[in-house]
């Protein structure tokens, strides 16, 4: 995929304008590029397409098995795209304003039951230096709800152990204080104290996580070691990058929490967002009934 001067453009007005994740950022570059070489295909370009021309290559992803839901994320991506070439002049009539979004149903987040989260913790060997590092690394998204990305991109300045608490800069550069807990406590003060510095060899840098290579880690990096601590505890389910940020809030919840205090705790926006593992709860729930209800 080539570069587009254009979708440089609109991704740059999109950072000023709602301050996206560079990963967010990337997201829209992909698809924009990628419908860019689908209009090429048909002589066609970004600001020439018709209506015709992008229910056409949408077609085209369907027929290839693409699922509703990644569909929709393209015809996302189009619609904010068009909306900005029509406000900056460029083109006179949206060709995305007529087409609709495939409907797709919403699935729940999937959440590991709290003793297999326990099994998870426990898994890395924390007399290297490297288990201490994932040790905590694993209690801190628990005990925090972070989201990967905001995880493995704290820096020392936002981790006050003294106040018990992380500052997490989120999506649309919002900030929160979320309190990090006695577990989640321990584990980092052993990593800080001494795991990092063992990981650096004197090194310096100010981000939290740091590899072997003594650079802070990333979010893939993170991800192979959690799928590597659900092999040694014999979780089979598969796994998704968020799954113990979505377990975080589904055991607040079925512990009675507040589902504005788990908002505040997520940094969702809105409630709404939230309110999907009021769900996941309530089947939780329904499962122990039957189980141990004499009538369930």
């Amino acid at each position: 995929m080539k570069p587009d001067p254009l979708v440089d453009r609109f991704l740059d007005n999109l950072w000023a304008e709602r301050g996206l994740s560079d990963n967010s950022l990337q997201s829209y570059r992909h698809d924009l590029l990628h419908l860019h070489d689908r209009l090429a295909a048909r002589s066609k370009t970004l600001q020439t397409a018709a209506r015709e021309d992008l229910l056409a290559v949408l077609a085209a992803e369907v027929q290839q098995g693409k699922s509703p839901r990644s569909v929709s994320r393209y015809l996302s991506a189009y619609r904010q795209f068009y909306r900005w070439l029509v406000r900056e002049g460029t083109i006179s009539a949206d060709p995305v304003a007529l087409i609709e979004s495939p409907k797709i149903g919403r699935g729940l987040p999937k959440a590991l039951s709290e003793q297999q989260v326990e099994a998870l913790l426990a898994a890395p060997d924390t007399d290297a230096p490297l288990g201490v590092r994932d040790k905590a690394m694993l209690e801190l998204m628990y005990a925090t709800g972070l989201r990967v990305s905001e995880l493995v991109g704290l820096k020392l300045s936002n981790i006050n152990l003294n106040q018990g608490v992380v500052r997490v800069l989120g999506k649309g550069q919002k900030e929160r204080l979320v309190p990090i807990g006695d577990e989640a406590h321990e584990s980092m003060r052993a990593y800080l104290s001494g795991g990092r510095p063992e990981l650096l060899g004197g090194a310096q840098t100010d981000s939290v996580f740091v590899t072997t290579r003594k650079a802070g880690m990333t979010r893939q990096a993170f991800w192979y070691m959690v799928k590597r601590y659900a092999l040694v505890c014999g979780i089979s389910k598969k796994l998704s990058p968020h799954m113990l940020r979505h377990s975080f809030a589904t055991h607040l919840l079925n512990h009675g929490a507040d589902l504005r205090v788990v908002q505040l705790l997520l940094g969702h926006s809105d409630l709404s967002t939230t309110q999907i593992y009021t769900h996941i709860a309530r089947e939780g729930l329904k499962r122990m009934h039957e189980a141990h209800h004499p009538r369930g």
